[in-house]
């Protein structure tokens, strides 16, 4: 069931750096601009948000395993569309499907864990979770680069179908529903505007789930900023890219197996604090070296951005955990608005890292600490006492 659900957390990942490849070759084969075959991953980005918020709290009164099949049969029907679109209009349309879709199935992923797990419990599945995910974003670039050649940019899409298809037959033998009918809340939006209240009005969660987003947000400034830094401020080939992108996200998978085994010798409250402050001070050594000293040396950039990234497996887990066990009685709801605000922020960090243009390395430098410091204000103001259950 924790294979499954990790490979339906793991969609977004896929289904984003899989093609990233195959985007001017997509431009030239269906006729369009960079501009627009870019729209295609905006939309995707989009829909993942946004689904989140629809299905969540929708999952919180009628269950989780019925929503979660359809979200992946959804998926798989989207990404086997995206292989045979026809024109751009057709693939943003099929994109923005695949992320809605992709979206509801990561929100209910994540709510079957917090139905079944409290306090360190949880963040130990959730930190699993991330170990198995995290092989996603350390296979997708490398797969996406392989296959690009062989089955050119379809070939990708179609096996994103193979990868839905997976999904919806792991969901159909191995998920059970994990919510009770006497533990969901009745439907309508006046059940809706009140499970938003509940999560919102809980101050622990939204310390919580904010330093999970400001943690999501440096690791989507390294990834979107990271091809043009790697390879046009230090000068490394596309080969060299993808094995930095791999090394990185091996670091962060290592930090979240370490986080899973110190589980129960220390809390996940003790293990987030630790990831936010690595975070910071890794993100300030990046600084220094990008925007202080203008250095072009590897060694100089690539040794913090690993520290920085690596840091994101001691916060997304437990974060994640935290606020979930702070919300249990609206699960899917809380389980929603972290998704929706990890992936808006992401949509908005894109641009911001690219606003200097390809060639230096300040906007991602400036980046990565601002949110590092953002998520231990988050944790100070809002999530300051320590209970047992932490």
């Amino acid at each position: 069931m924790l294979c499954i659900l990790a490979l339906i957390s793991a969609i977004a990942p896929l289904s984003t750096d899989m093609y990233l490849p195959g985007l001017p070759i997509m431009a030239e084969s269906l006729d369009t601009s960079a501009a627009s075959v870019q729209l295609t991953l905006t939309t995707f980005m989009a829909g993942l948000g946004i689904g989140q918020l629809i299905i969540g709290p929708i999952s919180d009164g009628i269950g989780r395993r019925r929503l979660l099949l359809g979200a992946a049969a959804i998926t798989t029907l989207a990404s086997a569309a995206c292989a045979l679109a026809p024109n751009i209009e057709f693939l943003i349309g099929a994109r923005l499907i695949q992320g809605l879709s992709g979206g509801a199935a990561i929100v209910l992923a994540r709510a079957c864990i917090a139905d079944r797990a409290r306090g360190n419990g949880a963040a130990k599945l959730f930190s699993i979770m991330m170990i198995i995910g995290g092989v996603a974003p350390v296979i997708a670039p490398l797969l996406g680069g392989v296959l690009l050649g062989p089955v050119g940019w379809r070939g990708i899409f179609w096996v994103l179908t193979a990868a839905g298809v997976v999904m919806v037959a792991g969901v159909l033998t191995l998920v059970p529903e994990t919510l009770p009918p006497e533990r969901r809340h009745g439907g309508g939006l006046k059940a809706l505007v009140a499970n938003v209240g509940y999560v919102t009005g809980n101050r622990r969660y939204l310390g919580y789930a904010l330093a999970f987003i400001f943690g999501f947000g440096a690791l989507f400034s390294y990834i979107s900023a990271s091809p043009f830094v790697v390879q046009n401020v230090l000068g490394l080939t596309p080969s060299q890219f993808s094995m930095v992108f791999a090394v990185n996200a091996v670091g962060m998978v290592v930090a979240a197996t370490i986080t899973a085994r110190l589980l129960g010798r220390l809390s996940a409250r003790t293990l987030l604090i630790f990831g936010v402050g690595l975070l910071t001070v890794s993100g300030a050594a990046l600084f220094c070296a990008a925007a202080l000293f203008d250095s072009t040396n590897p060694a100089a950039l690539l040794i913090p951005l690993f520290v920085s990234i690596s840091s994101i497996g001691f916060i997304m887990g437990n974060a994640t955990a935290l606020a979930q066990g702070e919300v249990t009685a609206a699960a899917g709801t809380g389980s929603a608005l972290m998704g929706a605000g990890q992936f808006g922020l992401a949509a908005a960090v894109s641009p911001i890292v690219g606003i200097a243009g390809p060639d230096t390395a300040v906007p991602m430098a400036i980046a990565i600490p601002t949110f590092g410091l953002l998520a231990a204000l988050a944790l100070a103001l809002f999530a300051r006492k320590a209970d047992a259950t932490d």
